[in-house]
């Protein structure tokens, strides 16, 4: 049995406390339950990352509820569903599987249970209080390939993290990801949005890559409070919407960058449609002093200065566009060279204007006279 360390460091719950007694606990059983209930101590020695492979973790409820939030580990086998996917379980009738649902109130678990005890296998459990006592105990909940793809469609703006090392998000990432490596993680903390409720969703290479969990676990640290994993992860959008970046889904908020006379600058109309129809689709630097980006700034920007930008001139993700912004032009024009000068791997702009910031996010730009 894994220690609870490891399950702490490399799980996909990550986080925080030790727990107490569980609601459910090993309950005698109700009318209708199935006799061999787990609590939540026990699925968090199941639900590790790497995934283990002598148990599975079987989410019961409709696919829809599974979509939008599951055990980071788990598969989709509704209960209504279940004669017809028992090709996803496991060969070996002495796998443990683990049954959950919508909690205590929720049938449709143990009803599953039973089933598979039917069918033949002997090692069979239901964690009763199911998804909604494990996000209640402060787990971390993993959302599908369609949620996410649901999520870019409607242009939810949230941000989505690629914490693989550089060379494979180089190689195909979700699309508007940034790359923050988790070993990384400490030194590009300024690429994270400065609003802590800001949707964050980490994914990496899937269910046997701990490097989402970890960094999931770091912004939460950070004070993040709507953090969520894509632990399928890359493997999974692949498959299910092929390797190309956002080219291949214009639906996900993608818009063309207009140059000016000269092709390092973007347009002010190109600049306001992408604030209007596409923020996400950008990775916006404001390279102003931390006092004059908190007297006002743009919503989707991140301040990072100019000194930072050198600094960190080599953690710069590739995965989208960088626009670099400023009040006059001047200090984004010189963060602009820092960049071109040490990188041709980056698509990078500044916005060569005059911007009036206002506290309550509003904005003037105007066009600077040369």
């Amino acid at each position: 049995m894994r220690s609870r360390t490891s399950v702490l460091v490399a799980g996909a719950a990550l986080l925080f406390v030790a727990l107490g007694p569980q609601s459910a606990g090993a309950a005698d059983a109700k009318a209708g339950w199935y006799s061999k209930i787990v609590d939540t101590d026990a699925v968090m020695q199941y639900a590790v990352i790497p995934k283990r492979d002598d148990v599975l973790i079987v989410d019961s409820r409709p696919v829809g509820k599974y979509d939008e939030g599951h055990v980071p580990v788990a598969v989709s086998i509704p209960d209504r569903k279940f004669g017809k996917m028992t090709d996803i379980l496991p060969t070996d009738k002495s796998t443990r599987l683990v049954f959950y649902c919508g909690g205590l109130k929720c049938p449709l678990s143990h009803k599953s249970a039973f089933k598979a005890e039917k069918a033949g296998y002997t090692n069979v459990q239901v964690y009763a209080a199911g998804y909604p006592d494990w996000i209640a105990k402060g787990n971390l909940g993993s959302i599908s390939a369609a949620y996410v793809k649901k999520l870019l469609d409607k242009k939810a703006g949230v941000v989505i993290v690629d914490a693989r090392p550089e060379r494979k998000f180089k190689e195909g990432h979700v699309p508007t990801a940034i790359n923050i490596p988790d070993r990384k993680f400490a030194k590009m903390t300024g690429l994270l949005p400065e609003d802590k409720k800001t949707p964050l969703i980490f994914y990496c290479g899937g269910l046997k890559c701990p490097l989402s969990p970890k960094s999931a676990a770091k912004a939460v640290k950070l004070g993040y409070t709507d953090v969520k994993l894509f632990q399928a992860g890359y493997p999974a959008w692949k498959e299910a919407y092929g390797p190309k970046p956002a080219a291949a889904l214009p639906q996900a908020g993608v818009v063309a960058i207009d140059t000016g006379k000269e092709s390092d600058t973007i347009t002010i109309a190109s600049f306001e449609k992408i604030l209007k129809d596409a923020p996400q689709s950008v990775l916006m630097l404001d390279v102003r002093d931390p006092s004059e980006f908190k007297g006002g700034h743009f919503k989707p920007a991140v301040n990072m200065t100019v000194d930072e930008v050198e600094e960190g001139v080599d953690e710069l993700p590739t995965g989208k566009p960088i626009v670099f912004v400023c009040a006059t032009g001047t200090r984004s024009a010189e963060a602009f060279d820092i960049v071109k000068m040490a990188r041709d791997d980056v698509e990078v702009y500044f916005l060569d204007a005059n911007v009036e910031y206002a506290s309550d996010g509003s904005y003037k730009i105007t066009a600077n006279v040369h």
